[in-house]
This record gives structure tokens, C-alpha cells and sequence, in this order.
């Protein structure tokens, strides 16, 4: 102790020099908004670094385990190719040059994933330079994600599908009957389902699926398996509790999904 106290007295001026530059760097910071951003932005430069160095090490250890998630996804794409009839394919893909498929897919790498909280968020390493931008679906191989609300220049900023804000039209798979996917904040390998009214085929087991009804993502994108549902107060609706397909634990690389037709879809829905 005694030490510490010569060593404060020793380096006092010095150190009240520091302190006092310190206070002037953060003043000017916050009362210049140029200062300010400038800051921000070198700020989420650093941290975006450490975040993907970090997780550099974190994917060399789990290089297995997504070779094998790679593995299992090309099997799926050629058992669903396999299932198509040949005459399906020539209807779908009779003139390539003409074909326009209204959803564009992008490659990123999570880098930061948070799913201990109540409102949770992931860091992928794609952002305004990669052409991503805010409302972009993400989704593995395994079923859905969540939905890009802020992007940087290299980085972009994912509402997990653990979060009390999100909300997510669904619908089961065997029938039209849709929903909103939700999270209640407790178990991060589970969801629940709202809205599916009374009239609907309900079974344990059955599976959940996008609809295709938002502007976000495609119809037929997993999302899990009912494990429990029962009747709400009201008695109209469902509550449905659903297990992931997807492991929101241990989130690797995903794809990122733009609708090129949002634009033109969002302009005519808000002509009414």
C-alpha cells in the first residue's frame, strides 16, 4: 500500500494531466457531433475487429461440426430435387434467361450472438458495402433466424428470433393457418406461436414454416416442431409452444435474404 501511495505522489502531476486530458477528450466528444459520430464509428470499427478475431478462433475449433451442417444441407437440396418429376423442372426452368426469382441470398459469418437475455441480437460480418441492408431476412440451413435492423459500413446488426420484439408471420406446414412467431423470454430453444384460431388442425409434432405473406421471408423457411399448444383465455386462439430446428446457441455462418420486390410491394401498399 504504502507503494502504491509514493508512487501517487511520485507521478501526481502526470497523472493529473491524464486524467484532466481524458475529461477534455470526453467533453469534446459529447458536445461535437462530428467528434461524436467519428467516435462511434471508430468504436464499432474496434470492437467489430475483436469480435471477428475472436471468432476466428471460436470457427477453427467447430470446423467438424459445420462441415457437417454442409453435409446435411446438400443432402436435403438433392432429396428436394430428387422429389421434383421431370416435367416439374422443365416448367420452372424451360427458359433460364427469363426466370426471375424475387429473392437474393448473401453469405456472412456471425460473429457475435447473444441469447441469454430477453432481447437478443447477432453480429454478422456483411454490411452497406456488401449490399445489406435493413428488413434483409437471415436464416442457416437449419430454419430461421431473425431480421438485419442496422447495418455499417462492414458489419450488420440481426434481431434474433429470441427477442420480446420480434414478430414473425408463420403458418403450418399441412394447412394455411398462420400466426405470429414470438419469444416469451425463457427457454432460447424454444418459441411460441399466436393467432392460430381454434378451427385449425393443431397436432403435437406437426411443423412450423414461414408463410410468405411478409415482405421478409420466403413461404416454406423451417422454424420448428410444435411441442405443446393449448387454447387461450379467450378461447379463439392458440398459444403454441415450438421447438427450433435451428440451435440459436451456436450460430455460425447464415444467409442473408433480400426480397428485390419490397420496394415496388411497399409503394403499392402504401398508395391505399
Amino acid at each position: 500500500m504504502q507503494q502504491i501511495i509514493n508512487f501517487l505522489i511520485k507521478y501526481k502531476n502526470t497523472l493529473l494531466f491524464l486524467f484532466l486530458f481524458l475529461l477534455s477528450v470526453i467533453f469534446t466528444i459529447q458536445s461535437h457531433s462530428y467528434h461524436k459520430s467519428k467516435f462511434i464509428s471508430s468504436a464499432n470499427f474496434f470492437t467489430g475487429g475483436i469480435y471477428s478475431w475472436v471468432n476466428d478462433v471460436d470457427m477453427y475449433f467447430n470446423l467438424r461440426e459445420y462441415n457437417e451442417r454442409l453435409v446435411d444441407e446438400n443432402k436435403t437440396l438433392r432429396e428436394n430435387l430428387a422429389a421434383l418429376t421431370e416435367v416439374e423442372l422443365d416448367s420452372v426452368f424451360t427458359d433460364t434467361t427469363s426466370y426471375n426469382d424475387p429473392y437474393q441470398f448473401i453469405t456472412a459469418k456471425v460473429i457475435a450472438n447473444r441469447y441469454s437475455k430477453r432481447d437478443n441480437f447477432l453480429l454478422v460480418n456483411k454490411g452497406k458495402a456488401d449490399s445489406v441492408a435493413t428488413d434483409y431476412g437471415v436464416i442457416t440451413s437449419r430454419g430461421i433466424v431473425g431480421i438485419v435492423d442496422e447495418t455499417s459500413q462492414n458489419y450488420a446488426r440481426v434481431i434474433s428470433i429470441l427477442n420480446t420484439n420480434s414478430a414473425i408471420n408463420v403458418k403450418l406446414k399441412k394447412s394455411d393457418h398462420f400466426g405470429t412467431l414470438t419469444w416469451n423470454g425463457k427457454d432460447p430453444n424454444r418459441v411460441q406461436v399466436e393467432e392460430i384460431p381454434r378451427l385449425a388442425p393443431v397436432k403435437k409434432g406437426d411443423t412450423i414454416h414461414t408463410d410468405g405473406r411478409s415482405l421478409i421471408f420466403p413461404k416454406g423457411i423451417p422454424v420448428g416442431i410444435i411441442e405443446d399448444f393449448h387454447l387461450k383465455s379467450n378461447q379463439n386462439y392458440y398459444e403454441i409452444d415450438v421447438r427450433l430446428f435451428n440451435d440459436m446457441t451456436n450460430v455460425g455462418y447464415v444467409y442473408l435474404i433480400k426480397n428485390n420486390n419490397q420496394e415496388e410491394i411497399k409503394n403499392l401498399d402504401s398508395n391505399e
